[in-house]
């Protein structure tokens, strides 16, 4: 074999080698490139997975916000109008008070205080009220004015027992069923 020839022969491997290296290396880089995208786009998916699923939830508590606001402005809105047409009434019971059926109210009212209390109790009731109740109660009045639409306040004369007949506190007692009424 010459010389030649065997430089041929390690010229013609050497080349072979390289040439399977370089296969071998479009091959990998191939292979990763493919890799790389298939990550990529599984990175990307849930992402946009990540980001509709986040959309929703904050579009979801938005809309939960605004109900909730929506439902306290109409309760505030019903309990401004509420409040007024309370006022409303308290003004009929005032207008009430000064009306002449108010006597008549009054002794029922004493009667069903002596039926609930008994025979021997004091009476008071507003100042403008007092001729009215002196007579109705005779000696069972007591002086002391209330701050009260209208109505009487009885209790036994020991003082044992009480029972709140005024305008203000039947309102109270029956408040919620008044705002029944008012808010149909």
């Amino acid at each position: 074999m010459s010389l030649e020839r065997l430089v041929d022969e390690i010229r013609t491997r050497a080349e072979a080698e390289i040439g399977e290296e370089r296969r071998r290396l479009a091959a990998e880089e191939s292979r990763i490139t493919e890799e790389r995208d298939r990550r990529l786009a599984t990175i990307q998916a849930e992402a946009t997975r990540q980001a509709e699923l986040e959309t929703a939830r904050e579009r979801a508590q938005r809309l939960a916000r605004a109900k909730l606001d929506a439902r306290k402005r109409v309760f505030e809105a019903r309990e401004r109008k509420i409040g007024r047409l309370l006022e409303a009434t308290r003004g009929v019971l005032t207008d009430f008070a000064d009306s002449e059926e108010y006597p008549a109210v009054l002794k029922r009212l004493y009667a069903y205080a002596q039926g609930s209390l008994g025979k021997q109790i004091r009476v008071r009731g507003r100042a403008k009220d007092a001729s009215l109740l002196r007579t109705i109660a005779k000696g069972a009045f007591s002086d002391e004015p209330l701050p009260i639409l209208g109505g009487l306040v009885a209790e036994t004369t020991d003082g044992a027992r009480r029972l709140n007949l005024s305008f203000d506190e039947l309102l109270r007692l029956r408040e919620d069923r008044v705002r029944e009424l008012l808010a149909a």
